[in-house]
């Protein structure tokens, strides 16, 4: 029998659905992959076995009944440790809720029961999703399945991992300032930034409530898109909530086409700091899109030079607020509390040793820039610069249909190496904060190894909002034509563990 783990989203659920193989023994090869790889990878911080493979048997019960399946019946999923878990841990990360169990489901976290996806456990992330390595963790790092001494990517570099270690083929991942597209390009995934709203944020712990995203991860496109739809759609639940219909992602994931499309290259992605096998690839790529009948339109955004300053104020500035919440009064960690001590005392006690030093460099951060005298100066021209960008996007988007960039200016990175260099790190991020800051849509597909460290490389694909479709188009087109020219998909390359 073919290795269960190997196996496509799809693929899985096809299977399932006619018969020639349970949920439950789909469910109990991937606990197996869990067991066997996972204290090498230490993508998840929390498995759910017991959960999990009742989860399979019902849909199993359900397809014996002649009931008609989902189309992710049976297929298991690694969950980011942001969302809500009903009777399964939620930590986000951090040593503040350790050992926390939620009372109620995340809007996602039911879709996902809803549609009989099988919830595998919960994956690593840095804590509070601050972070682009998943060092951040107050568990400890996770690897890159591609090289354990390298960084997943953050802050979802758990779920990233899981699906480049064949644990799941499937995940969720949350986008802040690209923490669903950047680790998806250093593991060889895919990961996608829907819209902003377009998928539900209740549950999903904040860290800044203006940019937060959760969205698909897949190993390939149409598994992403199946997942997308799947969580998608209007919640009441939500005030940031988009009330319309989802786009036809499946559909366009199908039907990958560019011929006529007007596909733009900003300048303002490229340049000092980029390493030059992502360059390398990115322009094959530009040329690949060309060749299947795309329009290549250069594109200037001279705001995006910006864009990682106005970042760098708005989401402390959020979290700090977000964050103010984790008082040891409420739930979670509670330190001191011996009757002696004041509540104020207990409350900075809880926080000195319940956050770790990210968490407190930012919100340390966003409390400056909101103080008396120092917010318009700050907070108030960050918010401006994002105004700036999204108008050169409604530019760009007046003359092209999509953007594309490399999603990460470097390949992964040893762990270690930027820890004590924030700016270094944030860079990470540099390619994919326009997009969070204007709320559109945006994708990382694999695009090639580079060719100085053989590590995965990632195409950006960025829509305007609510045209989510256009990046499955687009990834569709790009992933088939480059599946033909190497004749085995790229996470075949990733080496065993």
């Amino acid at each position: 029998m073919t290795d269960l783990t190997r196996l496509t989203a799809a693929e899985t659920a096809a299977r399932i659905a006619s018969g020639e193989v349970t949920a439950v023994e789909v469910t109990e090869a991937h606990l197996a992959r869990i067991e066997a790889v996972d204290e090498k990878v230490h993508a998840f911080l929390h498995v759910d076995r017991e959960g999990a493979l009742a989860q399979a048997r019902a849909v199993d019960e359900k397809r014996e009944r002649g009931e008609e399946l989902g189309p992710l019946a049976g297929v298991p999923l690694a969950l980011k440790d942001i969302f809500t878990t009903k009777g399964m841990p939620t930590t986000v990360g951090s040593k503040i809720l350790e050992g926390w169990i939620p009372p109620y489901d995340a809007t996602l976290t039911q879709r996902l029961r809803e549609a009989d996806v099988v919830v595998l456990g919960k994956t690593n992330m840095d804590e509070f999703a601050m972070g682009s390595s998943t060092e951040n963790s107050a568990f400890g790092p996770t690897g890159n399945p591609w090289d354990l001494t390298r960084i997943p990517g953050g802050s979802g570099g758990g779920s990233s991992a899981a699906l480049a270690s064949f644990q799941a083929p499937l995940a969720i991942g949350t986008d802040t300032g690209g923490s669903i597209r950047q680790p998806a390009a250093v593991t060889g995934t895919v990961g996608v930034k829907p819209t902003y709203g377009a998928v539900s944020r209740y549950g999903m712990v904040a860290f800044s409530s203006s940019l937060d995203q959760g969205g698909p991860c897949a190993r390939t496109v149409l598994d992403a898109a199946l997942l997308h739809e799947a969580i998608a759609g209007h919640d009441p639940l939500d005030s940031t909530s988009i009330d319309q219909p989802v786009p036809a992602v499946v559909e366009a994931a199908r039907n990958g086409d560019v011929r006529g499309m007007r596909v733009g290259v900003v300048k303002e992605f490229a340049g000092e700091g980029y390493q030059a096998g992502v360059m390398q690839r990115f322009n094959e790529s530009v040329e690949l899109l060309r060749e299947l009948g795309a329009e290549i339109v250069e594109l200037s955004c001279p705001s995006f030079d910006k864009a990682l300053a106005a970042y760098y104020l708005i989401a402390p500035s959020e979290c700090s607020s977000n964050l103010a919440r984790f008082d040891a009064m409420r739930y979670g960690l509670r330190v001191g509390d011996d009757g002696t001590r004041s509540a104020e005392d207990v409350t900075a006690l809880t926080r000195a040793e319940g956050f770790g030093p990210e968490v407190k460099r930012r919100i340390m951060l966003g409390t400056y820039a909101l103080s008396s005298g120092y917010y318009d100066a700050y907070y108030g021209s960050a918010q401006k610069v994002r105004t700036l960008i999204k108008r050169d996007f409604d530019k760009a988007f007046e003359q092209v249909d999509v953007v594309v960039s490399p999603t990460t200016p470097t390949t992964a990175f040893p762990i270690g190496e930027r820890a004590d260099d924030p700016m270094a790190m944030y860079l990470a991020d540099l390619c994919t904060i326009p997009s969070n800051l204007a709320g559109n849509a945006a994708m990382s597909l694999p695009c090639g190894l580079a060719p100085e460290d053989g590590l995965p490389v990632g195409l950006q694909i960025v829509a305007p909002a609510m045209a989510d479709d256009r990046l499955y188009r687009v990834g569709a087109a790009v992933e088939a034509a480059l599946t033909a020219k190497w004749g085995h998909p790229l996470l075949e390359e990733a080496p065993s563990l």
